[in-house]
Order: C-alpha cells, then sequence, then structure tokens
C-alpha cells in the first residue's frame, strides 16, 4: 500500500508541479511575463558561452532575468536581483564521436555515413524513434544508479517522454523525479535532447541536491521556471 500511494502520488506531482508553475505559485510572486534583454547585451555574459549563439526570445517572470552564464561555455543562468536561482546546462556530442546514437539511428531505420538529408520530413519519423531509445537508455541508467545509491528509500519514476519543438528541430522532453518512501520530492531533472544531423544536443536542469551543475537549489523556482524553460527550448537558434 505504502508503494502504490507514492506511485498515486508521483503522478499527482506530475501534473501538480507544471501547473502549480503556471497557476498555483505565481500567485505568490505575482510574476508577469516580459521579454529579456538581448543576451549580448547584459552584463558578464560570455562571447564563448554557446548560449549566446542559440538563445532566442527568454520569456520570463518580472525580475528574473535569463543570460549566457559568465565563465562557463555551457550553462544558462537563471537570476533575480542578482541573485543566482539556478543554472541550464546544454552537452553537444558530435555523431562522429558518437557509435552509441550512431546504432540507434540505425536501429531506427536511417544509415549513417551517407549523404542523408536529416531535417527532411522522410526521417522524422526515423529520428524521433531514435531519441526515444536514447531517452530509454538514459531512464534506464538512472533508475540502476538510483537504485543502488538509494535502495528502497527513494522512488524512481520516469516521466512520459514528449515529441516537442526544439528550435527548428524536432526533439523529446523527457524526465524523471525520485520520491521519498517519508513523503516529499528527492531530486526532479527536465531534460530535451535533439539532433540536427551532425550533432546531439541535450538541455537539462534539476532540483537535486547532488548536482553540480545544471540545477536549481529550490524545487519550487524550478517549478516557476518549467513553463519558461519549455518555451526557451522551443525557441532555440538550432539547427
Amino acid at each position: 500500500m505504502l508503494r502504490l500511494y507514492h506511485l498515486l502520488l508521483g503522478s499527482i506531482l506530475l501534473v501538480l508541479i507544471p501547473l502549480g508553475a503556471k497557476f498555483v505559485l505565481p500567485q505568490f510572486s505575482a510574476p508577469k511575463v516580459v521579454k529579456s534583454p538581448a543576451v549580448a547585451k547584459l552584463p558578464n555574459a560570455n562571447e564563448e558561452n554557446i548560449w549566446q549563439k542559440i538563445l532566442g526570445n527568454a520569456a520570463v517572470s518580472t525580475n528574473w532575468q535569463v543570460a549566457a552564464c559568465n565563465g562557463n561555455a555551457s550553462l544558462l543562468c537563471v537570476s533575480s536581483k542578482e541573485e543566482l536561482l539556478g543554472t541550464v546546462e546544454i552537452n553537444v556530442y558530435p555523431l562522429a564521436n558518437n557509435e552509441d546514437f550512431q546504432k540507434k539511428l540505425i536501429a531506427a531505420g536511417i544509415p549513417t555515413g551517407s549523404q542523408v538529408d536529416y531535417q527532411s520530413s522522410k526521417y522524422q519519423t526515423q529520428i524521433l524513434t531514435a531519441l526515444k531509445a536514447w531517452v530509454e537508455d538514459h531512464y534506464a541508467a538512472f533508475a540502476k544508479d538510483r537504485q543502488d545509491e538509494y535502495g528502497k528509500e527513494i522512488t524512481f519514476l520516469a516521466y512520459p517522454p514528449q515529441p516537442v519543438p526544439i528550435g527548428k528541430l524536432q526533439g523529446i522532453r523527457y524526465g524523471f523525479a525520485g520520491l521519498k518512501q517519508k513523503g516529499g520530492v528527492e531530486e526532479q531533472h527536465i531534460g530535451h535532447v535533439a539532433f540536427d544531423g551532425n550533432k546531439l544536443y541535450v538541455i537539462t536542469t534539476a532540483f537535486d541536491p547532488g548536482s553540480q551543475t545544471g540545477k536549481f537549489d529550490k524545487l519550487e523556482n524550478l517549478a516557476i521556471f518549467q513553463p519558461y524553460l519549455y518555451a526557451i527550448a522551443a525557441d532555440l537558434r538550432l539547427p
């Protein structure tokens, strides 16, 4: 009964966290959606940061700012009144060095090593199939890691992967939560993955005390930022 209770709680969280970010939590912070200034004009922005090139028009709550982190080429900083609230991390994996994803493309019916137009509508279904296979492997690895680390103290709950636009690419949104057996959220992760024919883009953030980068220190701030993250991902300059 206890495990069933927490699975039900996890299902409720999947609904309430995004809804809370949109409807409940904003009532306390009273945010209005505003456009962030161009990233190149923000102070402390690092010209070497990949987010400088790919960040589109980011809409965030009033008094919140989004900009490429200074001094780190893979992090997007989310802050309020000069206080860092959290970061979003992007990792880029060239296909030529990614044998695992090459195999997933082949298994999905797309040959590699040839002049394939991956952006063609002909291959979009197969690309999504390969991306879903990547997410499934990602879930399996995390589930095993958490089982080894927490045992039965934490229940691992994976979110159903969703096809979403990531810039001009078709990608997958995914995520998972770790629920404490005694109640509460140990961790929550949100990710996006897309493929442009040459590179695999993996964009992640989390509420996770064990993470060093790509995380928020407070679950409520991640919940507030979650719908804005979805909009940011959809407006990225990719490919």
